[in-house]
């Protein structure tokens, strides 16, 4: 585990690795120590076959309130550029990456911190959490990969009312848009946010990979196009050892056991 006073807190228990953003003070704001800490830690990760699972937290009152708008305000162009060109590596890393990425969201989730969210692959949140894009109330487009994601998640007409207006909303409208695949207590994240990466950190790594991959690429692809990608990727886990794992407990009613092999 990295120290404490680290912009990025990592910790790592078997194959799932804790991604955790750590600058409390200022509900986690991104700048660019933060952001490119995420960035080598992300690129780490994808190329690292024994990850299983990634979890991505905030220290503190919230998940992360966006950008760090004091900094950006000292040279706005220059500090921007830089802070959105990590921060997008670090994203198309972890898109990128067979492992599963996984949001653990609380209290404040805002601007780039909603892109953050929005481009892992499953979300957690706890009630109460806050969600605002916040872009349009301080007179900027967004980053942070929030153009991309919401219009596929909530549909065109949905995405621009979110964008345009940045009306706060929480976390069961959240749920309700699709944004998010579970609300928990508060005083439960923690354990169900485990309990959702262990599970993940259990199945076959390949299958998954591939899972994620298909989905992910489905909308750039024409029908033939996705089955035949879909027929590659079967035939591919169908080669391996963890496919011939879990038909065989499958057919003999227990639990698999997947070697990523």
């Amino acid at each position: 585990m990295t120290g404490a006073t680290e912009p990025l807190l990592v910790t790592r228990e078997g194959g799932v690795v804790h991604l955790t953003f750590n600058r409390p003070e200022v509900l986690n704001a991104l700048n660019l120590p933060l952001a490119a800490a995420f960035r080598d830690e992300c690129l780490k990760l994808a190329g690292d076959p024994s990850v299983r699972v990634v979890v991505l937290k905030g220290a503190g009152r919230g998940f992360m309130a966006g950008g760090d708008i004091a900094v950006m305000r000292q040279d706005p162009v220059a500090n921007a550029g830089a802070l959105i060109e990590t921060m997008h590596e670090g994203l198309q890393a972890l898109a990128g990456m067979a492992a599963p990425v996984l949001a653990s969201l609380h209290g404040v989730v805002a601007g780039g911190g909603l892109g953050v969210a929005l481009a892992a692959d499953l979300a957690i949140a706890a009630e109460g959490t806050k969600f605002n894009l916040a872009y349009a109330n301080i007179g900027t487009s967004c980053d942070c990969s929030n153009s991309w994601s919401l219009p596929r998640l909530v549909g065109l007409r949905k995405a621009l009312e979110i964008a345009l207006l940045s009306d706060t909303f929480d976390a069961q409208e959240a749920l309700r848009l699709g944004l998010l695949n579970r609300v928990v207590p508060g005083d439960r994240l923690a354990e169900e946010t485990d309990a959702i990466a262990r599970r993940l950190a259990a199945g076959a790594p390949l299958a998954l990979g591939n899972l994620k991959r298909l989905m992910r690429e489905s909308l750039g692809r024409s029908f033939p196009e996705q089955l035949e990608a879909e027929r590659q990727a079967f035939l591919q886990c169908a080669a391996t050892r963890d496919f011939a794992e879990g038909t065989g407990a499958f057919l003999e009613k227990r639990p698999p056991k997947y070697e990523g092999r």
